[in-house]
């Protein structure tokens, strides 16, 4: 068993947790050296790649399992693009993804190494602080087959279609991400049990030999239609050895399906809950050595300044929850360093307030000059 399986778990509600500026980012500089030849080729053409983080190395993820993410690992990943087809020059979304059993070297190594990398790209990436659940629009819009998985580098992981085996018992369940005309495909395994059954989802209970879809009344239909093609895939690349059922609720026989869950399984009623999608700005400083955020009037670019950086709060949108950061020209090398970190203090400082907002939300840094369309869609608001 891998020595990483034995290392602390990110646990992302610990406010403690520093990714950078710490000890952690010393052990990772010393086991990189002095240069990452990872990066040697990175964002030089339009197109999407992706590293995973294994003992502080940056190691290229297989092509072929792009859109596969293990819960037990942190990746990079650089989005490449053109803002226009006759534009001369390359833009870039830079992510770090942590999933929720990662480790505190693994997720502090892919916290340092965007950094590094946003350096090699001479600082006009946006920056996107990802956590497994809570992924960004932009993040999922990759790829038309999102699958988040358990697993890891430290604990092994499975391909979904490996052969069958008599004591499958994975659940997944299906949603779909609206990208304009196209719909791509979300799949996220979770555990086996009563409480990951939730009203408006569809499931696969994959158990081997045997593959269940159970739609519920409130699924979509792009939803089912999903599920099944998911479904397909894994009978397919099993040379058909499985037998598929499908079960809708309410339907006769539908409760063999939450029968397999215990005696009584109910589904989960959804979380309704909206919360006004209001925004604040503040100006973020460090100047006294310690980080504070004053409320600034009004959200606009006006109140922009090069001199500053500033944290914009649309942590209440019931949809697309979010923290930006901008980064003025002439702000302060740690504001520059450290802003993903005061952003998660300042998510962290809010919930202990009593707040609701999750502090697993993403997180975007941005230099002034290279901002996302959403953050000045926002200001101009």
């Amino acid at each position: 068993m891998s020595i990483l399986s034995h290392l602390p778990k990110y646990d992302i509600e610990d406010s403690n947790i520093a990714l950078l500026g710490s000890d952690l980012e010393k052990r990772v500089r010393e086991h990189a050296g002095d240069t990452e030849t990872a990066w040697e080729g990175a964002g030089t053409e339009p197109g999407l790649q992706i590293w995973r983080i294994e003992q502080f190395q940056v190691v290229p993820w297989p092509k072929e399992r792009t859109g596969n993410f293990y819960d037990g690992d942190s990746y990079i990943i650089l989005n490449t693009y053109k803002k226009t087809p006759e534009s001369e020059s390359l833009s870039y979304d830079l992510h770090f993804w942590l999933g929720r059993d990662t480790s505190q070297d693994e997720a502090g190594t892919a916290a340092y190494k965007t950094v590094e990398l946003d350096d090699h790209l001479h600082g006009s990436a946006v920056q996107y602080r990802e956590v497994q659940g809570d992924e960004s629009d932009r993040f999922l819009s990759y790829f038309p087959r999102f699958l988040s998985l358990k697993g890891g580098a430290a604990s092994g992981f499975h391909h979904v279609t490996d052969p069958p085996a008599l004591d499958l018992h994975n659940l997944y369940r299906i949603t779909f991400y609206q990208a304009g005309v196209r719909s791509n495909l979300i799949v996220r395994q979770v555990p086996a049990e009563p409480a990951s059954l939730i009203e408006g989802d569809v499931y696969v209970l994959d158990k081997g030999v045997k593959v269940w879809q159970y739609n519920t009344k409130s699924s979509l239909g792009k939803e089912k239609f999903k599920a099944a093609e998911f479904v397909h895939s894994i009978v397919e690349a099993r040379g058909g050895q499985c037998d598929v059922t499908v079960y809708d609720e309410g339907v006769s026989g539908a409760g063999v399906f939450l029968a397999e869950f215990g005696e009584g399984t109910e589904l989960q009623p959804q979380n309704t809950e909206n919360t006004p999608g209001s925004l604040t700005l503040y100006r973020l400083s460090d100047a006294t050595g310690q980080v504070s955020f004053e409320v600034v009037e009004p959200v606009g670019h006006s109140t922009l300044s090069s001199n500053d950086a500033f944290l914009l709060d649309h942590s209440g949108d019931p949809k697309h929850p979010a923290i930006y950061v901008w980064l003025g020209k002439n702000a302060s090398l740690n504001e520059r360093r450290l802003a993903p970190q005061y952003a998660q203090r300042y998510l962290h400082d809010k919930k202990t307030k009593g707040g609701s907002t999750r502090v697993s939300i993403p997180i975007l840094k941005m230099q002034e000059g290279n901002e996302s369309e959403t953050f000045l869609t926002l200001m101009n608001a």
